[in-house]
């Protein structure tokens, strides 16, 4: 099982989501929510901003797997929320992608059928690659969390930005001494 292609846009959401719930400089606000689902393929235009506190919980709850210090602690964590979700596998075919998986059904609300995919999509990352593929970003002062679904999996920055300020600083700092 591979988290690319589609299965890396739930990974996606649910990385966004924690950051504009969790983050210092995130923006939990209505019309945020809905642009975390319009970039990453769910079905944005049924979002209702009366489903925006559900979203903002679940940022929260998985803001503790990104946290997690150990695979033992994420994997307590996700086999928790995977007894909680009513989790309904199923087989869909539809453009773009093909048949996969769904695990809830259409009929579900847009934040159960979120919550199923961003949890079944982050516990097959946890399968294939354990937790050293995800966490907390490393440049000093930031708080938001990435997940990296690239092939070389070295990722250890929430983005390029943070990556290059790292960077020059620990340049800059060899050049000093």
């Amino acid at each position: 099982m591979r988290i690319t292609g589609y299965k890396s846009h739930g990974v996606a959401a649910a990385v966004a989501l924690v950051n504009a719930v969790t983050s210092a400089d995130g923006d939990d606000s209505a019309d945020a929510l809905r642009e975390v689902l319009r970039t990453n393929g769910f079905f944005w235009h049924e979002f209702e901003p009366a489903d925006a506190d559900e979203f903002r919980r679940w940022g929260r709850t998985l803001r503790r797997f990104f946290d997690a210090p150990d695979l033992d602690e994420a994997m307590r964590l996700l086999n928790g929320l995977m007894l909680e979700l009513p989790l309904h596998p199923h087989l869909a075919e539809h453009d773009p992608h093909g048949v996969h998986m769904h695990y809830a059904p259409p009929s579900s609300r847009l934040p159960d059928r979120f919550r199923a995919t961003t949890l079944m999509h982050l516990a097959e990352l946890v399968v294939e690659h354990g937790i050293d593929r995800t966490g907390v970003c490393d440049a000093e002062g930031c708080d938001r969390v990435y997940a990296d679904t690239s092939r070389a999996g070295r990722r250890r920055f929430c983005s390029e930005g943070c990556a290059n300020r790292t960077n020059v600083a620990a340049f800059r700092a060899r050049r000093r001494s």
